[in-house]
């Protein structure tokens, strides 16, 4: 169910400075959607699986805190890590 080794090395490399940057705040943010994106498919097949929907609230959660952390300190990271992940405001 979670990220494989190859994914989450595809991310960091894809999101962040160097090969192994995985604090980069923009990393985490690709990583947390990733996983948001596999825990929102896994519930169109087990929609009463809701041990695993409060873990999703709280990626949700942690995610949006990481974005505000990103827009008031690197506005521009920000734009483009919206853009790159298709996320809303």
């Amino acid at each position: 169910m979670g990220l494989t080794k190859e994914e989450k090395a595809e991310i960091v490399t894809g999101f962040g400075a160097g090969d192994v940057d995985t604090g980069a705040t923009a990393v985490q943010v690709a990583l947390l959607t990733r996983r948001i994106t596999q825990l929102t498919e896994h519930f169109k097949t087990h929609p009463k699986d809701h041990t695993s929907r409060h873990g999703l609230h709280r990626m949700v959660g942690q995610r949006r805190r990481l974005m505000g952390y990103l827009s008031r300190t690197d506005a521009a990271t920000y734009r483009n890590l919206l853009e790159k992940l298709n996320l809303r405001k």
